[in-house]
């Protein structure tokens, strides 16, 4: 099932923004359902082999460090659905998962990112089904062979794809920010911001998925950006609520409005500003599996330059509102990659029309490509006239008719 989704948007009904919570330079966000999503629930999987291949076609798979997957279980009939815990898989043929030597790397190989183990359960890597998709954008290289592209690129494509990503505990504070922060009565997801960037958000059906996976977000991949902004960043201030401004409170009552009124305007102002970039952006999405009413669908944004761009994953139900999300912020040069890779695509790889469509010439758009690591696509002549018309040099001069040379 590959099925687009169009007009597809963060649809966060039935999840109430709660007041932030800050450590230095980490900022959480804690989102909370007043109704659970009770005939669909998630547990988690361990894994040993954290260096994880899968095959995502015939001559592709996909790489990374993967130490945990989702399980996802439903109902049909609508009655409440069980999460059956945490469970450690040991490698085959092992009792525990000992008796490797610590020096090597173990490495899993499962069938897909995604699979279906029964009727009402589906297995799948959380985050790593939007990084793929990622990754995976305009694989297969240049749709018509024109004379600019190389001979590998017609052949392999954008084989092999790499980007990097650091892992939760390697952001400075937020094992911290975890470990100290409570989580709040019906909590049911997070939205983490470093340096009051968005880092990434995480939501699920029940709170008592919530409780057991809370800790997983050090598990997940957070960009090279994020890593920086904790690394760098000051404390970022916290935001109290002020009662002076609603007026004389000369009761219990009157306190109360004035503190949900204030709630309501910390939601009003995180959900409109802070988070409006992630939530209000329009995104590319494909279905993914169907699980009864619900769809595991991974998304990808419009790679906007110089704009907050998110990818990720989610399961939504049949009006399309949101029971579980995981989303990665991707950094400045991977918004670059996707939106060249756009343009060249929207223009079948014709680099004098895609260079129009950016404003460019068609050398700047040479130089800007092999900028973004893609310079391995041109053919190496082609290439080096767009290096010396940057440079604003003149080619190097023919030999004349008749003259020796030495010719590809």
């Amino acid at each position: 099932m590959s099925a687009v989704l169009p007009g597809f948007r963060l649809d966060l009904t039935g999840l109430d923004t709660r007041p932030a919570q800050v450590w230095g330079g980490v900022r959480l966000v804690p989102l909370v359902r007043p109704e659970p999503i009770a005939d669909l629930r998630l547990h988690q999987e361990l894994y040993e082999e954290e260096y994880t291949g899968v095959p995502v076609g015939r001559r592709a798979s996909y790489h990374s460090y993967i130490p945990h997957g989702f399980v996802a279980d439903w109902t049909r009939d609508g009655t409440p659905a069980a999460a059956y815990g945490t469970r450690l898989d040991a490698p085959a043929g092992t009792a525990s998962g000992a008796g490797a030597p610590p020096e090597r790397i173990r490495v899993r190989t499962p069938r897909r990112l995604a699979k279906r183990e029964s009727r009402t359960r589906l297995r799948f890597l959380p985050l790593h089904l939007s990084l793929e998709g990622y990754l995976a954008l305009h694989f297969g290289g240049p749709s018509v062979a024109w004379e600019q592209w190389s001979e590998r690129a017609l052949r392999h494509g954008l084989s092999p794809r790499a980007e990097e990503a650091y892992a939760g505990d390697r952001v400075r504070g937020l094992a911290d920010a975890l470990r100290v922060f409570e989580l709040h009565p019906g909590q049911c997801g997070l939205v983490v911001y470093v340096a009051d960037a968005p880092a990434g958000a995480f939501v699920v059906p029940h709170p008592d998925d919530y409780r057991a996976l809370h800790r997983t977000l050090l598990l997940d991949l957070y960009g090279e950006l994020i890593h920086h902004y904790a690394l760098l960043s000051a404390p970022v201030p916290d935001f109290r609520a002020d009662l002076r401004a609603a007026g004389p409170i000369g009761s219990t009552a009157d306190l109360r409005a004035a503190v949900e009124g204030q709630e309501r305007a910390w939601a009003a102002f995180h959900d409109g500003t802070m988070a409006g970039d992630l939530l209000d952006a329009a995104y590319r999405a494909r279905a993914v599996h169907r699980l009864g009413r619900f769809t595991l669908a991974r998304f990808l944004p419009e790679f906007k330059p110089r704009r907050e761009n998110h990818i990720g994953e989610a399961i939504i139900d049949e009006h399309g509102r949101t029971a579980y999300l995981k989303t990665f912020r991707l950094s400045e040069p991977q918004v670059r990659r996707g939106h060249l890779l756009d343009r060249l695509a929207a223009h079948d790889w014709h680099l004098p029309s895609a260079a129009a469509a950016l404003g460019l010439t068609e050398a700047q758009l040479g130089v800007r490509l092999e900028g973004a690591g893609f310079g391995a696509l041109l053919r190496q002549d082609v290439l080096d006239g767009h290096r010396r018309a940057a440079r604003g040099q003149r080619p190097a001069r023919r030999p004349a008719a008749g003259a020796e040379g030495q010719h590809c």
